[in-house]
């Protein structure tokens, strides 16, 4: 399963940084990427630090790799991702995950909202 940790240090490796230099070049302290690459602390509480990571990181704003990023962020804080989270129709969805049934109107007006989603 990805992390925002496993995600971080790919990112970092695939840029051919060590854990030194990348902190060196932008200011991070190595513990503090260390621990959040080993996914003992979650992602800073911060959009402006992960968005600081990111760029960093030399991930495109708004790119499939940009969402991602912030998705396993959020995750990692035990939060449902900001974009997610201002759906209205997710107690239904979530409901309909957790395996309680549900009536074939409610599961007809499920897909109707999230076709309109």
């Amino acid at each position: 399963m990805k992390t925002f940790g496993k995600l971080l240090r790919e990112k970092r490796i695939a840029l051919g940084f060590t854990l030194r230099t990348f902190c060196g070049r932008f200011g991070y302290d190595p513990a503090y990427i260390s621990r959040l690459e080993r996914n003992l602390m979650p992602a800073p509480e911060s959009k402006e630090k992960i968005e600081a990571l990111a760029n960093a990181l030399s991930i495109e704003k708004n790119s499939p790799d940009w969402v991602e990023f912030f998705d396993l962020a959020y995750l990692s804080k035990g939060k449902i991702p900001e974009d997610i989270g201002k759906n209205d129709h997710l107690p239904l969805l979530f409901r309909t995950i957790r395996g309680k049934r549900l009536s074939k109107q409610q599961l007809e007006k499920l897909v109707k909202l999230l076709n309109e989603s």
